[in-house]
């Protein structure tokens, strides 16, 4: 494991590291106590840990944060298709290798967009090890699959090279951009440097067929919708939903059901898209600060 690089806080310093896991190196950035409450930040398409970089020295002094990049995405290793097979299984056996090397056993997740079946695969994997949950536009219901996932479900359903070709509009700039716009009334709140660094990821030469086989492997999250509200029911993990409610591509619709499996869950939906951390930032570190405050006084 190498450190590259410490970011300057108050008390707990950002820091920037990469470890190896399965032959390949996994950026991660790490702030926090060693004894605190682990919370693993995982993020979704097409950005990176960078999704995180003002959460985390929000809540340094609260919890253990770690937020990597998965491979093809941020700072993490980018190996050729022929090599490494992007699907969501591989991704979250490679956070199960960082947090194992990490000697981290119990965390709760944040989960938004792809890193929500990331982060349920893993759970599934180690279910007793989840302490809560942290939802921001992930999905684990079919209620969340709406019109704008039709053209990639044709995809999913025929697997043809121009149903393929017909997505790749998805890894634009223009349309990486209007990840961060859809649904946000004051876009003066937008930092451009976000989607600018997500589109220099997504230009590198082969990152399109990269993310095509992520498009079509998501697929394979569905089957395991069930599998997932089952962990809900089970082991009922405390879970804060702090929902973007004008998303199109994760719409409101999808965070409405978890309310109908876990038993222990705040929801609030937000007047925000796709990106609710960039426009209300300070509220879900608030909110997330808050809820497992009191969850850990009723548990004492």
């Amino acid at each position: 494991m190498k450190n590259t690089g410490v970011s300057l806080g108050t008390n707990f310093p950002v820091r920037y590291q990469t470890a190896r896991i399965k032959n390949l190196d996994i950026f991660y950035r790490e702030a926090g106590s060693k004894d605190a409450p682990v919370l693993l930040l995982l993020h979704g398409f097409p950005t990176s840990s960078n999704m995180f970089r003002n959460l985390i020295p929000r809540l340094a002094g609260t919890f253990r944060l770690i937020a990597p990049d998965y491979p093809g995405y941020g700072l993490s290793s980018m190996p050729d298709r022929k090599d490494f097979a992007y699907t969501f299984e591989n991704y979250a056996l490679l956070m199960d290798g960082l947090l194992e090397q990490l000697g981290v056993d119990r965390y709760s997740l944040y989960v938004m967009d792809y890193g929500a079946p990331v982060g349920y695969r893993l759970a599934l994997r180690h279910s007793e090890r989840v302490q809560g949950l942290v939802v921001q536009n992930g999905n684990a219901y079919d209620d969340g699959l709406l019109a704008f996932w039709d053209p990639i479900k044709k995809y999913w359903k025929d697997g043809l090279p121009e149903s393929r070709a017909a997505i790749e509009f998805l890894v634009e700039a223009k349309s990486t951009r209007w990840q961060y716009e859809n649904g946000v009334k004051d876009k003066t709140l937008l930092d451009p440097t976000t989607w600018t660094l997500d589109q220099i990821g997504l230009d590198r030469k082969g990152n399109v067929d990269i993310q095509m086989d992520l498009m079509y492997d998501y697929r394979t999250n569905v089957p395991l919708y069930p599998q997932f509200q089952a962990f809900f029911r089970k082991y009922q993990p405390p879970t804060l939903i702090v929902w973007g409610k004008n998303d199109f591509i994760f719409p409101a619709e999808g965070a409405a059901p978890y309310s109908h499996d876990l038993k222990k869950i705040e929801t609030h939906m937000l007047d925000t898209g796709h990106f609710a951390l960039e426009t209300h930032g300070e509220e879900i570190a608030s909110r997330i600060e808050d809820f497992f405050i009191k969850q850990r006084s009723r548990a004492a």
